[in-house]
């Protein structure tokens, strides 16, 4: 599969309603997706043959693309059935799902009232590449050269394929300077997350989280926030400055892809992985079992 293109991988992806080959699922490229970047699209993970929080990741796909003003033809229930057959159709355990919600070419222009509102999910083999060992030696973070917008500038609690823009750009200059990923700061210059997920910190026992005021509340950002709390560990959502960056003991990232991953190095900051970050990491492993 390493030498496939995601274009030519294989088996099947549903899309409207049934199932295609994954090479023949295409759409046309005058589409209101491509050109005015409205779409909206999930991240899950399958581990065992489960799908860890469908139902919370179905909802906020219909959350949205009710604020991308998209109706999805189909509901939550008929979504979520739809990602259990996909998986088994891919025969697949341990994936990588994307459902995603896109705007077609029935019309071109900014306005789209008129477009045919289509839906599609794949799924592709993930296993977890590395051992919670080989995750704890943490990846290393350098400042991105975009913030995150204003809250009124941009429709933030939408996973909305255009506000990743900047995320990309982020993430190709940091991947040019040597670093694995970029720490993106919000609209004010108070740190906000990483390029696709988000950010915690470890000082004196305690978790240390942006308020995601302007960024998305990650699922995976949910769940490690019960699972400390479950553990008896303080949780502090807070505005968290640059300044401050060089004050905390441990640092990891959480997301659908991402998982828990230590960080161990932003900059001229150094972290060591250590007690807490590998406490969640295994509780979060436990949880989706």
């Amino acid at each position: 599969m390493a030498d496939l293109s995601y274009d030519n991988l294989p088996g099947y992806i549903w899309m409207n309603g049934e199932f295609v080959k994954w090479a023949d699922a295409k759409v046309h490229v005058i589409n209101h997706a491509l050109h005015y970047a409205s779409s909206v699209f999930e991240g899950n993970r399958a581990y065992n043959g489960k799908i860890f929080k469908l139902e919370e990741h179905t909802d906020r796909l219909f959350n949205s693309a009710e604020i991308l003003d998209m109706e999805i033809p189909f509901t939550k229930e008929e979504i979520n059935q739809a990602c259990i057959d996909t998986l088994a159709k891919q025969g697949l355990k341990n994936a990588y799902m994307r459902p995603l919600v896109w705007r077609g070419s029935e019309q071109m222009g900014i306005n789209a009232q008129n477009t045919k509102i289509n839906v599609a999910i794949a799924a592709w083999d993930w296993p977890s590449y590395f051992s919670i060992e080989e995750k704890l030696k943490g990846i290393t973070l350098t400042a991105a050269p975009y913030q995150r917008p204003a809250p009124e500038t941009a429709p933030f609690r939408a996973k909305a394929a255009g506000l990743y823009m900047i995320c990309t750009l982020s993430k190709h200059h940091a991947e040019a300077k040597g670093f694995n990923d970029a720490l993106m700061l919000d609209y004010k210059g108070n740190v906000a997350e990483s390029t696709g997920s988000n950010i915690f910190f470890v000082k004196d026992g305690e978790l240390h989280t942006p308020d995601p005021y302007c960024f998305l509340n990650g699922i995976t950002r949910q769940t490690v926030v019960e699972l400390a709390q479950r553990a008896g560990i303080k949780v502090n959502v807070r505005t968290i400055t640059p300044s401050e960056l060089s004050s905390f003991d441990e640092c990891f990232l959480t997301g659908t892809a991402m998982e828990v991953t230590p960080v161990s190095k932003i900059d001229e900051n150094n972290y060591t992985p250590g007690k807490i970050s590998k406490q969640l990491l295994e509780a979060y492993i436990a949880e989706h079992g």
